[in-house]
């Protein structure tokens, strides 16, 4: 059985193009026969920002994944920080890891790119958790032996790291590590924001996932389009309207949208027509989601389930990994 691991890092709000273009179909194929699947929220890894921000947003991003469907029951769902064993992996894999593979780490080294161009220290204002962040992730896929990791293109050194990380020990100590793959969709569903550029919160052109139904449409009827009047063909290649419909849609929903963008539908109409397909698939989840947040004793009962199958798994590694690296009692 193969097991993919999904890292979940809890910061910001979620819009609708990161439902639709990973959590949907995470979740989806989290579903799938013959996977085990490990979905966790990566708090160490949000460290150094706002506290409160960091355990508001390890409430929110818990309950979205849940109210979107992740069913507990049928993977394993847990909180990166109630796994004491991944933190003592990591010093161990710290341990023979050489810097010089640590210094090739693109995020590391745009920082140092961008304080030398500003003609300061190299190393300001560098924390030691950008620096180790690769160390720590490859912690979290190798002690659960995860043969996939999904992960965006940012993330695929990061993965490559872990195996290269996961082979050294492996020389060393024996066969203990599951050489990792990273797992990058080609096609990953990539929506444009209000402005039409690329859905981002650093663009500020979102639509958050849980927006009310009042707040979306007033959203979706912001969406930048072109003057042509009603009546008018319309093109279907440069319009963030149609590229946000064909992610909810269905493929004959899709090409029946094609049809009237031919005949030249108003944008009023497609925007109203976009509004009520989101509204629609999203409303039942916004409806759990509110609910969770308002019961986060429920959440936590979820994570610490899951925690309690993770460390079923982590602690009786660790100990094997401790014996490995002659961490052992004077008596047997």
């Amino acid at each position: 059985m193969d097991i993919v691991l999904t890292g979940i890092k809890p910061t910001g709000t979620l819009h609708i193009g990161n439902y639709v273009g990973a959590i949907k179909p995470s979740i989806a194929a989290s579903a799938a026969r013959g996977v085990e699947s490990y979905f966790f929220l990566a708090d160490y890894h949000a460290i150094g920002g706002d506290a409160d921000l960091v355990a508001r947003a390890t409430l929110e991003i818990a309950a979205s994944w849940l109210a979107l469907g992740l069913d507990p029951s049928k993977v394993v769902f847990y909180r990166q920080s109630d796994i004491p064993e991944i933190t003592e992996l990591e010093w161990i894999l710290t341990s023979v890891t050489a810097k010089g593979l640590m210094n090739r780490a693109h995020a590391y080294k745009a920082a140092i790119d961008e304080n030398t161009a500003a003609g300061a220290d190299p190393d300001q204002a560098v924390m030691m958790n950008l620096y180790s962040y690769p160390i720590l992730m490859a912690a979290d896929i190798l002690m659960f032996k995860a043969a996939k990791v999904p992960v965006g293109r940012d993330q695929k050194q990061h993965v490559e790291m872990a195996r290269d990380i996961a082979q050294r020990f492996n020389h060393h100590y024996g066969e203990t590590f599951v050489l990792p793959d990273a797992v990058t969709r080609e096609e990953v569903a990539t929506l444009p924001g209000l402005d039409g550029r690329k859905m981002s919160k650093s663009y500020g052109n979102v639509v958050p996932l849980f927006a009310d139904s009042k707040a979306l449409r007033k959203l979706v009827m912001k969406i930048k389009t072109n003057s042509l009047e009603p009546g008018q063909p319309k093109d279907t290649e440069d319009s963030a309207l149609y590229a946000i419909y064909r992610a909810f849609a269905t493929p004959d929903e899709t090409a029946a949208l094609r049809q009237r963008y031919a005949a030249g539908i108003g944008w009023g109409e497609m925007k109203q027509l976009l509004f009520e397909r989101i509204d629609a698939e999203l409303a039942p989840a916004r409806a759990e989601y509110e609910r969770l947040i308002a019961s986060p004793q429920e959440v936590e009962r979820h994570l610490l389930a899951g925690a309690e199958k993770a460390r079923a798994v982590s602690k009786p590694f660790i100990a094997e990994i401790r014996d490995r690296v002659g961490i052992r009692r004077l008596v047997r």
